[in-house]
């Protein structure tokens, strides 16, 4: 049974109509890539999800849930983790402080003036930390961490409310091509280790096809393709709105390697 169902989901600005009727599904324990050229849809669609924006048409049900007019809170605390495109945490915080406050939102507790984050599930943080390989950099503040070291600690923030499903926008930007394997990589395992799902953006690639279970195209707000890796690398239609006539992803994925 599908844990996260899309039907016709629409979203105009005005008189431009930016997802255009697209529907999709995700499965526990599935890595899904929702890719396309700039201006195909992508954000409009991920924001939907995640309740930044409201769907004009269309439904979005996570575990029967009809996510569509809930607010981000309500869609979090329904299931639903999300990481950026630039990771956010809070720079002086140490790393297992940051993961303890997003504990302590987890539990739905507030912090009190006196209190730190440090005295809350220390434990429970640490042992986070331990799945994305952080835990010997725990009291560190994260100011000083390089920067794949912060999608780590992110990613640890992301999954301490237990998602069933992970939004993740553009999780290897501005990383080397090294460390984009390692966090996919990492992401891969917490997948099958946790049962959990995940949904992606990327415009890297070798990510994309080294990674996803299955991939979702978009190009004008409509879905063009969707299927397995080799389904979707000699889709005719695929190549030819990314690239042109004649050019392969093998080519593109090189490129980025090289670079």
């Amino acid at each position: 049974m599908s844990l996260l169902k899309v039907s016709n989901l629409g979203k105009s600005f005005g008189g431009v109509r930016a997802v255009d009727g697209i529907t999709f599904d995700i499965n526990p324990g599935e890595l899904l890539a929702l890719i396309g050229p700039n201006g195909a849809g992508k954000s409009t669609t991920f924001n939907m999800v995640n309740g930044q924006l409201r769907a004009d048409t269309g439904s979005i049900k996570l575990d029967g849930h009809e996510l569509v007019g809930q607010p981000p809170r309500k869609i979090w605390a329904l299931g639903v983790g999300r990481t950026f495109q630039i990771a956010e945490t809070f720079a002086s915080f140490t790393v297992a402080e940051n993961v303890q406050m997003a504990l302590l939102s987890a539990d739905s507790k507030l912090l009190s003036t006196w209190r730190r984050a440090a005295d809350y599930k220390r434990d429970e943080a640490l042992a986070l930390l331990d799945k994305v390989g952080m835990v010997a950099q725990a009291d560190r503040p994260c100011s000083d961490l390089a920067y794949g070291d912060v999608k780590r600690v992110e990613l640890a923030i992301a999954v301490a409310n237990r998602p069933k499903l992970l939004l993740m926008d553009e999780p290897t930007a501005g990383m080397a091509p090294k460390e984009r394997n390692d966090l996919m990589a990492l992401t891969k395992q917490l997948v099958i280790k946790e049962n959990m799902a995940v949904l992606f953006t990327e415009h890297s690639m070798d990510v994309v096809f080294a990674y996803a279970d299955r991939m979702i195209v978009l190009a004008r707000g409509r879905l063009i393709a969707e299927g397995g890796p080799e389904d979707i690398r000699n889709h005719p239609k695929v190549q030819e709105v990314y690239f042109g006539t004649g050019k392969t992803f093998e080519k593109k994925a090189e490129a980025e390697e090289a670079s």
